[in-house]
């Protein structure tokens, strides 16, 4: 069921392995703090070294993220911000940026938007691929089928938990990369790496190819490195949004998320 045609996500980790280096991906919530601010921020985490942005649908009920992220999704809900909108960002980032773009979502928002629908406007604005965060791995063989018809990849979640039959479903059914879920629980940032990212990288790269990626908790240039020696991407999410949060009533947001970045993606530039 893989994409046949390599995407911008595939491409990026076949470049930074030839490289010899690791991925830095950023989360943002879409619309957060306006829509209007979303581009701009966009383009700001790729200029501080971001290589791919997982772009947050906001939703109600984001039970799988933690009191940051959810209060990022309030605010963007507050601000009107719906999924159609953020189709519409997309297009502005596309008239000057490549950068990879993958919309982050849970189920709820894309059912009523439409598979077969977002498939065609997500692709034709320049999504690269959709992270499925709540759909069970055992029931989504057809909107995975809906999403790569359109050649978008189909990214999904292991989390330390998973059974090796899920982790061998998980790498059927995704294509691009996979997310590593670092620990238990919901999103944010925590002091120190689990330690159960390695056991759960070997378990993985037991059964797939695809390049993988460790989120949940990384929040510091001390963590990146850590994660980095283990995986082949570092998912960055709350202490961006919380960044966000804190600085967003300056007049130089993107400037200094920027900034706050490049601090971040430091330990994976060559000294």
């Amino acid at each position: 069921m893989a994409v046949q045609t390599p995407t911008r996500i595939s491409n990026l980790f076949e470049t930074a392995r030839e490289q010899g280096r690791k991925a830095f991906i950023a989360y943002i919530t879409g619309g957060d703090p306006t829509p209007e601010h979303t581009a701009d921020l966009v383009l700001a985490l790729e200029r501080g070294g971001a290589d791919l942005i997982e772009l947050g649908v906001p939703f109600s009920d984001p039970i799988a993220d933690g009191p940051v992220i959810q209060r990022a999704s309030e605010r963007a809900l507050k601000a009107g911000t719906k999924l159609r909108q953020l189709l519409e960002i997309v297009s502005e980032i596309r008239r000057h940026s490549e950068v990879p773009l993958l919309l982050f979502s849970y189920m709820n928002p894309l059912l009523r938007y439409g598979f077969d629908k977002l498939g065609a406007d997500a692709s034709k604005v320049g999504i690269d691929g959709v992270l499925l965060t709540d759909l069970c791995i055992e029931e989504a063989e057809e909107p995975v089928r809906r999403l790569r018809e359109h050649g978008l990849d189909t990214v999904f979640l292991a989390a330390p938990t998973s059974t090796d039959h899920r982790l061998k479903l998980v790498a059927e059914r995704s294509s691009g990369f996979i997310y590593l879920v670092s620990r238990l629980g919901v999103t944010g940032e925590q002091v120190s790496v689990s330690s159960a990212v390695e056991p759960l990288t070997r378990r993985m790269r037991a059964v797939t190819d695809l390049p993988l990626a460790v989120g949940f908790g990384i929040s510091t240039p001390e963590q990146v490195d850590e994660v980095a020696r283990i995986a082949d991407g570092v998912v960055v999410g709350s202490a961006l949004v919380r960044f966000i949060e804190t600085n967003a009533a300056a007049p130089d947001l993107p400037g200094r998320l920027e900034a706050f970045t490049r601090h971040l993606t430091s330990a994976l530039r060559p000294s």
